[in-house]
């Protein structure tokens, strides 16, 4: 594929106000360790791991605490030591509110590490290699929480691109990331060039981080395989095909992957986990937040996995009772409660805002201005299927619509004069049709459990009448032998008394 310094443009977008600026004032900055860490034992896509530690146990730092048992799975790790006082079920933060199994580590303050020694991938084999990023942790730190080792296990891909567009508003976790840890960060996207054997990444940023473009192109001043791409800050550019769009001007279809196009897009923070492993043998423990919105003193914070978000939200001048979003304004969702912990998943805690709240408005009815048209990324008529997921007509929406091709940006509900919560309604509508499925599977195999129940009836009754007969033609056989045995010991008895008679 021929790399070009050209920038491409995607149909649609917005550009909100980004409201970047109030988080990016000071350091990221590093919090006393919690009295106690809450780590939901399944912060990630796949199989919940396989918990190894029981009430009462002491663990170290980096120690693994739940193991992987499937290939989309992950292993969980101790973000610092002390004892286990809990394994239960705790508030995670999902927008369901429902609670999920959790480890609760009482800390002692030592922050002991296990034992680590630097993890060159060079000398592991590919079964090697795989096992280990397996036991790293590494997931999707942009959000997606897809186990990393998943996405390295491929002789296909061509091209690394460095997802650090950063698109939604107020979140920068990446961008004071890059500023600060910009060693860590290229060593990770050196070494996962190294293992997919690829000769060259391109980091896409958005023109709205200077600091962050200027670092990096000094820092890589003289790198001939790793080259930055500046795009217009437009949302939703960190959406992984519009930045490949934008990028590469490579139009990738809903039934194709990048994959499929020799194409491994990666998270900055996901990268600077990856580098974090394998030079100092750190697993996912920790990861930056931004903690931002309607607060005295937003930051980027250095968090520990299993924090208590109130201890964050306190430190940046918060209140107990605010409402937070976790994540961004246009993708992100209210949390049902705030005594819930940081995970994988948080990159942002955003505490609603007034603005915010205005726009929580009475729902009207669509005018039909076609806004929403205007603005969408993936082309689709966000109207139609407002109406269509309205009253419930999934059939069309699948078949007509394209509903599943929605990647739920907000673009639509964000510039609609109506208020009306679109995204909601495609969710629902989402939502609705994989219960249908789900339950249309369920009957497809009920039904054939009971085909085949009727048939295995059908065969044990024709088994059962051949034996049957089998066996009758075998009494039959066996009675007329005997009677023909009887007839002929009869004769014989009645010639024997004649011949006694006869002397």
């Amino acid at each position: 594929m021929e790399i070009t310094d050209k920038i491409f443009k995607f149909f649609g977008g917005i550009k909100p106000n980004g409201h970047k600026a109030i988080s990016t004032i000071n350091p990221i900055k590093r919090l006393p360790i919690p009295k106690k860490l809450i780590i939901p034992v399944r912060q990630h896509v796949g199989k919940v791991p396989n918990i190894k530690v029981s009430v009462g146990d002491k663990v170290l730092k980096g120690q693994i605490l739940a193991e992987p048992i499937a290939n989309i799975s992950a292993a969980t790790h101790s973000s610092s030591s002390g004892t286990v006082v809990a394994i239960e079920s705790n508030k995670i933060p999902h927008p369901s509110g429902l609670p999920d199994l959790c480890i609760t580590i009482e800390t002692d303050g030592k922050d002991e590490w296990i034992k680590r020694n630097r993890i060159d991938p060079s000398n592991l084999s590919s079964e090697a290699l795989y096992e280990t990023m397996k036991s790293s942790g590494i997931v999707g730190l942009g959000g997606a929480t897809f186990p990393t080792h998943i996405k390295l296990n491929s002789n296909k891909i061509k091209t690394l691109i460095v997802n650090a567009a950063e698109c939604e508003p107020y979140i920068t976790c990446d961008d004071m990331a890059m500023q600060e840890k910009t060693k860590e960060f290229i060593e990770g996207i050196q070494i996962t060039m190294d293992i997919l054997k690829i000769p060259h990444a391109i980091i896409g940023i958005e023109d709205n981080k200077p600091k962050a473009i200027e670092k990096l192109k000094t820092v890589l001043n003289k790198s001939k395989n790793i080259s930055i791409k500046v795009v217009p800050t437009v949302y939703p550019s960190g959406d992984e095909k519009r930045l490949i769009y934008l990028m590469l001007g490579l139009q990738i279809s809903k039934e194709k992957r990048p994959v499929d196009f020799g194409i491994q897009v990666f998270n900055v923070a996901t990268l600077i986990s990856i580098g974090r492993f394998f030079y100092h043998s750190e697993p996912v423990i920790s990861r930056v937040v931004t903690v931002t919105g309607a607060l005295k003193r937003p930051n980027n914070y250095e968090a520990l996995i299993g924090t208590p978000i109130q201890e964050l939200i306190k430190d940046a001048g918060g209140k107990s009772d605010q409402e937070i979003i976790m994540g961004g304004p246009m993708m992100g969702f209210k949390l049902p409660h705030t005594n819930v912990s940081v995970t994988k998943a948080m990159n942002c805690l955003l505490a609603i805002t007034d603005e915010m709240k205005s726009k929580d408005t009475f729902e009207m009815p669509c005018i039909r201005c076609t806004k929403c048209v205007e603005v969408c990324p993936a082309q689709l008529q966000p109207q139609e299927l407002y109406w269509h997921a309205k009253s419930n007509q999934f059939e069309k929406l699948t078949e007509d619509y394209k509903l599943f091709d929605c990647i739920e940006c907000g673009c639509c509900s964000y510039v609609c004069p109506s208020n009306i919560p679109l995204v909601q309604y495609y969710r629902y509508a989402k939502s609705e049709i994989r219960d249908q499925l789900k339950s249309s599977e369920v009957a497809d195999i009920a039904r054939e459990r009971n085909e085949f129940r009727l048939y295995r009836l059908e065969r044990e009754k024709k088994e059962r009448a051949e034996r049957n007969a089998q066996r009758r033609a075998q009494t039959s056989d066996s009675d007329k032998k005997k009677l023909i045995e009887e007839k002929k010991a009869a004769i014989a008895e009645a010639m024997k008394r004649i011949e006694e008679k006869e002397k």
